[in-house]
């Protein structure tokens, strides 16, 4: 059975926290990217810039845990 990096959310459709070393590491580098997005691309300045980082971070996100994480599907609570 292979290690998921992130365990699907127990209600709805995703997932939630990490459930390794390794997610936890992948949403600490998230989170300290999009604060360094906001010094490099000041919002009052450059909204668009920082918008398109932001997106592009998230998607990368996203991406990573649908490779590494558990296979996402509507779930009730029931496992």
């Amino acid at each position: 059975m292979p290690t998921y990096w992130f365990r699907a959310k127990r209600y709805g459709w995703g997932w939630g926290l990490p459930s390794s070393w390794r997610g936890w590491g992948v949403l600490g580098a998230f989170a300290a990217l999009s604060a360094a997005a906001f010094f490099a691309f000041p919002p009052n300045e450059k909204p668009g810039a920082l918008f398109a980082c932001i997106a592009a971070l998230t998607v990368l996100l996203i991406l990573i845990c649908w490779l590494k994480g558990e296979p996402p599907r509507w779930r009730w609570g029931e496992d």
